[in-house]
C-alpha cells in the first residue's frame, strides 16, 4: 500500500494550481486537486479572461464614432449589456469545461469542494473525507479587497462586475490601479457616466510615470471624471435605489453602481496553513523560496497566494516548474526578472524591464531614447491622442533596460520588444533593424 494517498494535492484549481497538477499527472504523479468555486480560477473565471472581451466589445463603440471619416454610412447603432455580459460568461463556462478536460485527461482526480490543510502531509475536504498526500500545492490566488467605509455593503468588486443584472448609467470608481482604471475605460466607452476616485494624485503607481501621466488627460477627454487626492468615506442607498458616494474632500456623487478596485490579498484565510507550521506574511502571503516551496518543507505554494508577480503567465510557469521539480527530475525554478505587463486601458499601457527610475538606482550612466507620435488610426478621431514609447538604455554598455509605451496595441507589440530585453540586446540592435512601415511598431527602432 503507497505510504500516502496522491502524490500531489492541490488545492486551487486556477491557471498555476491546474498546469502544476496537469504536468505532474504526465510525469506520472498521482495528483487531486480542489476547488470550491469553478475552475479557472480569477483568470478565466472573474479576471483576464472575461475583462479583455469586454474591453474588445468596448473599443466598437469608438471605431463606430470614427465610421463616417472613414466612408461608412451606419444606422442607428444600439448596445445591450445582458446580450455581451450573457456572451461573456458563456465563454467562461466553455473555458471552465475545458479545464476540467485537460485536467481529467492526464489523470488527475478532481474535488468540487473546498479543502483545509490539517498537517503537513493532510488535507481534508468539507465533505468530511481525509486525504494524505506526499505534497500539498497551495494555488488559491487573491481575493478583492473591500475597504471598512459605511455602506461598503453595497459596494461591487470585480468578481461581481461581470454579472449586473443591468449597465449601471452612473458608476463610480474607487482605486488607480490596473482593475479600476481598465473598468472605467470599458464602461465609459460603452456609455455610462464614469467617475475615478483615487486617494492620491497618481494612478498605475508602479508604471513608468512618464507613460503614465499621458493617460488621466485623455481619460477626461474620452468623458471620465477623475477625482483624484479623495477617497470615499460612506455609500447610503437612497428611497430610488440609486447611491450616494459621500468623499472625503466633502463632495457627493450619486451613481447606480460603486465599483471597489482597491487591491487584491493573497487568499489564505481558513486555508488551515497554520496546522503545518507554514509562515505567513504581513499581508497574508505565502513566502516560499526560489523553488516555490514554503517554510514547510512538504508544503508548496504559486501564483497570488505568494505574493511574488501577480500575472497568470508567471503562476502558470510557477506551478510547471514545481511539478518539473517534484517529478520530472529537472529541479528548476522561474526567472521572475524582466517579466513583461500591460494596463487594458483605453489607449492601452505595457512595459518590460526597468523604469527611468529603476535604473538609475541600479546604474551610473543611464540613457533615455522616446517618440512623441500620433498613430495613423488616430488620425479618424476627433481626438488628439498621441502615441508615447520609451526606451531606457545602460549607457556604458548600450543594453536596453527597459520599454515602455502607451497608444493602441501597445500590449501586442511589447510582447516581441520583451524577448529583445529578456536577451539582453543593445540599442544599436533595435537601430540596425529595418523599419515596417508604416506602423506604430517601427517607433521601437527609429527612437532618439
Amino acid at each position: 500500500m503507497a505510504e500516502y494517498d496522491y502524490d500531489l494535492f492541490t488545492i486551487g484549481a486556477g491557471s498555476g494550481g491546474v498546469r502544476a497538477s496537469r504536468i505532474a499527472g504526465t510525469h506520472g504523479a498521482r495528483v487531486a486537486i480542489a476547488e470550491e468555486y469553478r475552475y479557472g480560477g480569477t483568470c478565466v473565471i472573474r479576471g483576464c479572461v472575461p475583462k479583455k472581451m469586454l474591453v474588445y466589445a468596448s473599443m466598437f463603440a469608438e471605431q463606430l464614432g470614427h465610421t463616417q471619416t472613414k466612408g461608412w454610412t451606419i444606422g442607428d447603432a444600439k448596445f445591450d449589456w445582458a446580450a455581451l455580459r450573457d456572451f461573456v460568461n458563456s465563454d467562461v463556462d466553455r473555458l471552465e469545461g475545458l479545464y476540467g478536460e485537460t485536467l481529467g485527461n492526464a489523470g488527475v482526480e478532481s474535488f468540487s469542494e473546498r479543502a483545509t490543510i490539517t498537517g503537513p502531509n493532510t488535507v481534508k475536504l468539507a465533505s468530511g473525507r481525509e486525504i494524505s498526500a506526499r505534497y500539498i500545492l497551495v494555488a488559491t490566488g487573491g481575493w478583492p479587497v473591500m475597504p471598512e467605509f459605511p455602506g461598503a455593503e453595497h459596494c461591487i468588486s470585480s468578481n461581481e462586475v461581470f454579472h449586473l443584472a443591468e449597465q449601471p448609467k452612473r458608476l463610480v470608481v474607487m482605486g488607480g490601479g490596473y482593475i479600476a482604471v481598465e473598468f472605467a475605460g470599458i464602461f465609459n466607452a460603452l456609455g455610462s457616466k464614469v467617475t475615478l476616485v483615487n486617494r492620491s494624485e497618481t494612478i498605475l503607481r508602479t508604471y513608468e510615470q512618464e507613460v503614465v501621466e499621458r493617460l488621466p488627460p485623455i481619460m477626461e477627454a474620452r468623458g471620465m471624471d477623475l477625482r483624484m487626492n479623495t477617497q470615499i468615506t460612506g455609500v447610503e442607498k437612497l428611497a430610488d435605489g440609486s447611491l450616494e458616494v459621500s468623499l472625503s474632500n466633502g463632495e457627493k456623487i450619486v451613481a447606480d453602481q460603486v465599483l471597489v478596485a482597491t487591491g487584491r490579498a493573497p487568499n489564505t484565510a481558513g486555508l488551515g496553513l497554520e496546522n503545518a507550521g507554514v509562515k505567513l506574511g504581513h499581508k497574508g502571503e505565502i513566502p516560499v523560496d526560489a523553488y516555490s516551496k514554503t517554510s514547510c518543507d512538504s508544503i508548496y505554494a504559486v501564483g497570488d497566494v505568494t505574493d511574488r508577480i501577480q500575472l497568470t503567465p508567471v503562476a502558470i510557469r510557477e506551478g510547471h516548474a514545481v511539478a518539473d521539480t517534484l517529478f520530472g527530475d529537472d529541479p528548476r525554478h522561474v526567472d521572475h526578472s524582466c517579466v513583461a505587463s500591460a494596463v487594458f486601458s483605453q489607449p492601452s499601457i505595457a512595459a518590460v524591464g526597468l523604469t527611468e527610475a529603476q535604473a538609475r538606482r541600479e546604474f551610473d550612466d543611464v540613457k533615455v531614447y522616446t517618440s512623441n507620435f500620433r498613430p495613423m488610426g488616430n488620425i479618424f478621431s476627433h481626438r488628439v491622442e498621441r502615441g508615447f514609447y520609451k526606451m531606457v538604455v545602460d549607457g556604458k554598455s548600450d543594453r536596453v533596460l527597459g520599454i515602455h509605451m502607451i497608444g493602441p496595441d501597445s500590449a501586442e507589440i511589447i510582447q516581441a520588444a520583451a524577448v529583445a530585453v529578456k536577451a539582453k540586446l543593445t540599442k544599436a540592435d533595435f537601430d540596425a533593424t529595418v523599419a515596417i512601415h508604416p506602423t506604430m511598431a517601427e517607433e521601437l527602432v527609429l527612437l532618439k
